[in-house]
């Protein structure tokens, strides 16, 4: 499904338009760096993430051939690989990015582990993803999918939706202590943005991780 849609992976009404609005919320939670700084980004697509980067040397590793041939022409250092054998070597990383990638792994501790084993003592690990509630299935797939055409049809399998103690537990198996919040765009944003007024659509805070949510842990040492 990634590659029949390669062409609208930069267009900002295109099929992974609310990928964009979730790299530029998952770039808030991203600290500036210090000299010489990696950050990995797990699942890059296209580099999404990229222009909302500075100073970081940005390493993205993807699945999708065209993916990776777009993020090299955003800046991003793209490696071919599986989210579950990341070629890349130990604390190589200051920083991991796992933004909607978990809901499409059919491993889940197999990604956590990937992730946390890059992080060097200290690193940051950030994520974002969708969770294996009824809820999230209804707004997700219902709604978002079938409704506003925000996603491909198709695109998520409710099946690989993300257990949030699972996934916190995993995490915290490999050093890192994971907080989760959620997440959602913004109402006012999204009404602009369907009549045109508005280029792209916040994401903003909300009372429940049930839905969308974000996380961020460090890596202890």
């Amino acid at each position: 499904m990634y590659e029949r849609f390669a062409g609208q992976w930069w267009d900002p009404r295109g099929a992974f338009v609310m990928l964009h609005w979730l790299a530029a919320a998952r770039a808030e939670l991203i600290p500036p760096p210090r000299p010489g700084a990696v950050l990995v980004d797990l699942g890059c697509g296209a580099g999404l993430l990229a222009p909302h980067l500075r100073g970081y040397r940005h390493i993205g590793v993807d699945f999708s051939q065209e993916a990776l041939r777009q993020a090299r022409k955003h800046g991003v250092r793209a490696i071919r690989g599986d989210v579950l054998a990341v070629p890349l070597p130990d604390g190589c990383a200051d920083v991991v990015v796992a933004g909607e990638i978990l809901e499409h792994v059919h491993d889940l501790p197999a990604a956590v582990a990937q992730a946390c084993r890059l992080l060097r003592p200290g690193g940051l690990l950030v994520l974002d993803t969708l969770a294996d509630t009824a809820l999230c299935r209804l707004v997700a797939i219902g709604v978002v999918e079938r409704v506003l055409g925000l996603a491909p049809r198709g695109v998520h399998d409710p099946a690989l939706f993300v257990d949030r103690r699972a996934l916190v537990r995993e995490c915290a198996r490999h050093g890192v202590r994971m907080a989760l919040r959620g997440i959602r765009p913004s109402l006012a944003d999204l009404l602009a943005w369907s009549v045109r007024r508005r280029a792209s659509v916040r994401m903003v805070p909300t009372a429940t991780t049930a839905v969308l949510f974000q996380g961020a842990g460090r890596k202890e040492g």
